[in-house]
């Protein structure tokens, strides 16, 4: 195993794949003379040259066109956006072509796309660059919607995001291009689809995504001195979504607070409590909690914003309410 940091191990999932299979490219802005916004292309130009690390202007809609036409004519585009709140600039592109073009030719045409950048909130950025966008793109058929919350995670779903042949949504975020994980030395992919249960427990299960779950595992230790017992699952993909994983855990812990970084109207949340109270209700000794950002645009003041985000206390506050402590 080798430590390196989380936009390392994207920027290795991309070349990795990269050298495999001449088709695909990388195409964003900043992403070639300037190794990314945020260092996740970092000596990829010098590696695969200016026809596949590719330099867009700032036009989002124009370069994800271009990447649609260009998977229906055999190629493999990563589109990277400097934030996801741009996309919102190229979403007729996603939305209506990438995501429909498929089903729209009969299966003439397959869209192996993969749409990559950060997600949510980033510190102080204000209200038009903190949303989160998981829950809007996982509404749409025909996306696959993949948020990883550690290095691990991040390369090997990104490995299978590349070599996916639908498009991908691959939500990061700017907050954990630094972090730091362990990654194997070689080649390996984790399934898209597939939660992971990060923490085993008996007394309540903690669904997350995201780099949110980090308040869960913070909110677990100060729990586990309580005697309560959490059991942290990181869904790591939002759709396809392993209602079958939660399932199985709810039938064990009896509880269940749903941990998102997003606006509680519609959201991942919402869904899970939906599918929970549908297939295990019998299960659950105590209501549902979710816990998500306020229901308001992000603040910029520092003071405000610590109070619209969803932290720890919210977690364990959620936690002791389900188990009646």
């Amino acid at each position: 195993m080798k430590t390196i940091q989380f936009r390392e191990a994207i920027c290795e999932a991309m070349s990795e794949e990269m050298r495999h299979d001449e088709s695909i490219y990388l195409i964003g802005e900043e992403v070639a003379e300037y190794n990314g916004a945020y260092k996740a292309s970092k000596g990829m130009l010098d590696e695969f040259g200016a026809k596949r690390v590719i330099d867009a202007p700032i036009a989002e809609l124009g370069f994800s066109g271009i990447a649609v036409g260009s998977a229906m004519n055999g190629n493999r585009p990563i589109v990277e956006f400097m934030t996801f709140n741009f996309a919102l600039v190229g979403i007729d592109q996603i939305i209506n072509n990438a995501a429909k073009m498929r089903q729209m030719t009969g299966g003439q045409f397959n869209i192996p796309i993969v749409f990559r950048g950060p997600t949510a909130s980033a510190g102080q950025l204000a209200a038009t660059h903190s949303q989160a966008f998981e829950n809007w793109y996982a509404n749409c058929p025909g996306l696959k919607v993949v948020v990883p919350s550690n290095v691990y995670d991040a390369k090997g779903l990104l490995k299978s995001a590349i070599r996916d042949n639908d498009p991908v949504i691959f939500m990061e975020s700017e907050q954990m291009y630094g972090d730091k994980g362990e990654v194997p030395e070689g080649e390996y992919t984790i399934p898209i689809g597939i939660a992971d249960i990060k923490r085993e427990g008996t007394d309540v299960t903690i669904v997350s995504f995201g780099k949110i779950i980090k308040e869960a595992y913070i909110a677990a230790d100060e729990l586990a001195k309580e005697g309560i017992s959490c059991e942290i699952i990181d869904l790591r993909t939002v759709r396809p979504l392993d209602y079958d994983a939660v399932l199985k855990s709810i039938r064990k812990t009896n509880r269940l607070v749903i941990l998102e970084e997003a606006w509680p109207f519609g959201s991942v949340a919402s869904e899970v409590t939906y599918m929970v109270q549908e297939k295990a209700f019998d299960f659950l000794d105590a209501p549902i909690q979710r816990i998500t950002t306020a229901d308001t645009p992000a603040p910029y003041s520092p003071v405000l914003l610590k109070e619209w985000l969803p932290n720890a206390d919210d977690v364990i506050k959620a936690v002791k309410k389900v188990a009646y402590k």
